[in-house]
């Protein structure tokens, strides 16, 4: 998954990591204080991440929401949803009881 290098190092060889990320298409974590802050990546593999991102139209869009929640519901029937509104009322009226 690429390398890391602290914000400082980045600064210094800011250009040289640039080079490098394109090159090696692999990105390059910044960190602060040892955590991990932002990802210098190459501008081709940023849009190509954002192309596996987005569904090619809405239709596919539902279509895998319904595989979600069939594979969520493993066969049971999905409730109506006026008696999905209804427990989420009652459980919402009970949580605002149990607060005062």
């Amino acid at each position: 998954m690429g390398r890391s290098v602290s914000a400082t190092e980045a600064r210094i060889h800011f250009g040289e990591l640039m080079r490098e990320a394109v090159e090696s298409r692999e990105p390059i974590t910044i960190e602060r204080g040892g955590t991990p802050h932002v990802v210098l990546l190459a501008f081709e593999e940023y849009e190509r991440l954002l192309q596996e991102q987005q569904p090619e139209d809405w239709q596919e869009l539902v279509t895998r929401a319904r595989a979600r929640v069939a594979a969520d519901l493993a066969g049971r029937p999905l409730p109506a949803s006026e008696d999905i509104i209804h427990q989420l009322r009652e459980e919402r009226d009970e949580y605002i009881l149990g607060m005062h």
